[in-house]
């Protein structure tokens, strides 16, 4: 299992959550359901395991890795695109991701008794997004045969 939002940190295993360490008997997650959505986990950061110092360290190694400059507008699909990119065997991208959301969004913060599994997909996603994810998903061979 690699979560692609603990590989900018201090962690001492973040280089194994690099998609290019990735092996292919994997699992790749821009984030699961206990972490923050990927757009609050950049934009907002929204933890309280990490300073500003640390978040913007981590916003600024992230958006050299996936080698933008656009100030991480579209960090979600920036961070979509490397997972799929990726020789996982499995790339995952919680809806959320794929809509970009904040906080707000967020499935649950362990350790919390109350507020967690609450958050419902209102409507499904547009066409737009719907025809950037078969798009990527067919450049980076994840289709179905």
């Amino acid at each position: 299992m690699r979560l692609l939002q603990f590989a900018f940190g201090t962690d001492p295993q973040a280089a194994t959550f690099l998609p290019y360490n990735y092996e292919r008997n994997s699992v790749a997650y821009t984030g699961t359901h206990d972490n923050d959505t990927t757009a609050a986990w950049f934009h907002e950061c929204g933890s309280a395991q990490r300073t500003p110092e640390e978040c913007e360290k981590e916003r600024q190694n992230a958006l050299a890795y996936v080698g933008v400059e656009d100030g991480g507008r579209e960090i979600h699909w920036h961070m979509i695109r490397a997972i799929w990119a990726s020789v996982a065997n499995l790339a995952i991208a919680p809806v959320q991701d794929l809509l970009g959301l904040g906080s707000d969004a967020r499935m649950n913060l362990p350790g919390t008794a109350e507020g967690n599994w609450e958050w419902r997909l209102e409507a499904l996603p547009g066409p737009a997004v719907m025809e950037r994810l078969r798009a990527m998903t067919r450049i980076y061979g994840r289709s179905a045969p």
